[in-house]
């Protein structure tokens, strides 16, 4: 328990200003349209974004596993995100700027899975990794509520976006220089049963079934969520003409730190997939409603979905890799969930909405992707029919 409370002070200040640099990412696409971009190549320029990020995190977490050390890739990423903000801003380029954005997303994506890897290595099995998670989203909060009320340096031009994530970027890097090395260094550790994670012993490992199948509902669902990742803010700015980006993202986020909060039980209580298969559903239903109404009460009520749809999903996600992955081969197995399970679906789904928003509008792409996460719950039933079939075999 020593072990565990020396480190929870040093974790919860890092998720804290760790996800600071989050808070930037809608409104990247609002930096390409100020540009004179078109909703097509923004949507592609994005999907470098994503696409770098499914390289990055693999490559930072071989290294991590490799070398047991984790504050170096940690550091690198976040001197990859300071070095790229100029050139976005100077260069008209889109070649250059497609370069610039493949290294911000490499370096981006590459922050979470490390962190989130060396968090639940330090914390240790018995640790709750939701209760650390509410303050990266309270600082998700508190900056976007800032962006939307404060009159000072507001993130509306292409400057001023690029100041404040050179900002952040700063203070989330301040952050991990100040938690000690050896909260970063990891050895191999033993791992319990977790009966309850959904997971035997057996269906361990990259190659199990289950974690193909698991990875592939993931996979879905942030397919759909890409819709809402990244253009979501395009969609407020220029279908509802709504000047309220940075209250409806602090909505959203509120909205998920009860459940994230008290995910640790559910999920010991339901297992992961279950959860996993519970935000599916209400992915669709989120979705469904932005393409079907799109006004500002419905608006506001949607976006209380992300309670289910990340407040849950995500710590779910992490048990879900948590129990599939041992623990030596923690950071890429973190890797694999944050580049396959959102990395690639990201980046297919941002190029494909662009393309649907420029020829068919935001409705009919929140009502194509909301088709993705039903997709999600038909393997989940299959699972589910498998396990329940597999006792019975001879």
């Amino acid at each position: 328990m020593i072990f565990h409370m020396n480190r929870f002070p040093y974790f919860t200040a890092g998720f804290f200003f760790t996800y600071t640099v989050l808070s930037l990412q809608p409104y990247l696409p609002l930096l390409f349209r100020a540009r004179g971009l078109s909703p097509s190549l923004t949507g592609i320029l994005l999907g470098v974004f994503e696409a770098a990020g499914i390289a990055g995190p693999f490559v930072f977490g071989y290294a991590a596993d490799r070398w047991g050390r984790y504050k170096p890739g940690l550091l690198v990423t976040h001197i990859m995100i300071c070095v790229c903000l100029i050139p976005l801003l100077t260069f008209r380029n889109p070649l250059i700027i497609a370069f610039f954005m493949a290294l911000l997303g490499a370096g981006f994506r590459s922050i979470y899975p490390l962190f989130d890897a060396v968090t639940t290595l330090g914390i240790g099995d018995s640790g709750d990794y939701g209760k650390l998670r509410t303050a990266g989203s309270v600082s998700f909060i508190l900056m976007m509520l800032f962006f939307q009320f404060s009159p000072l340096l507001r993130p509306e031009t292409p400057f001023t976006i690029v100041l404040w994530f050179g900002i952040t970027a700063v203070c989330s890097l301040i952050s991990v220089l100040i938690i000690p090395s050896d909260c970063t260094n990891t050895g191999r550790r033993s791992r319990p049963e977790g009966s309850r994670l959904g997971t035997s012993r057996s269906g361990r490992g990259f190659g199990s079934p289950l974690l193909v199948l698991g990875l592939v509902m993931i996979a879905l669902s942030r397919l759909a969520m890409a819709s809402v990742n990244s253009f979501f803010s395009l969609f407020i700015q220029e279908a509802v003409h709504w000047d309220a980006l940075g209250f409806l993202y602090a909505l959203a986020a509120g909205s998920e730190i009860p459940l994230m909060f008290l995910s640790k039980k559910m999920i010991h209580r339901f297992g992961p997939l279950p959860i996993l298969a519970l935000s599916s559903s209400a992915i669709t239903i989120r979705l469904a409603l932005y393409a079907l109404f799109p006004n500002k009460p419905c608006i506001i009520f949607a976006q209380l979905f992300h309670s289910l749809c990340f407040g849950l999903f995500y710590p779910a996600g992490i048990a879900f890799i948590t129990a599939c992955v041992p623990p030596e081969r923690r950071a890429l197995g973190m890797s694999l969930y944050l580049s396959i399970g959102n990395g690639l679906p990201g980046f297919i789904g941002t190029i494909l909405g662009g393309f649907i928003i420029e020829h068919l509008g935001y409705s009919a792409m929140f009502g194509i992707f909301a088709v993705f996460p039903l997709i999600a719950l038909g393997i989940y039933l299959l699972i589910t029919a498998a396990q329940k079939q597999r006792p019975h075999r001879t």
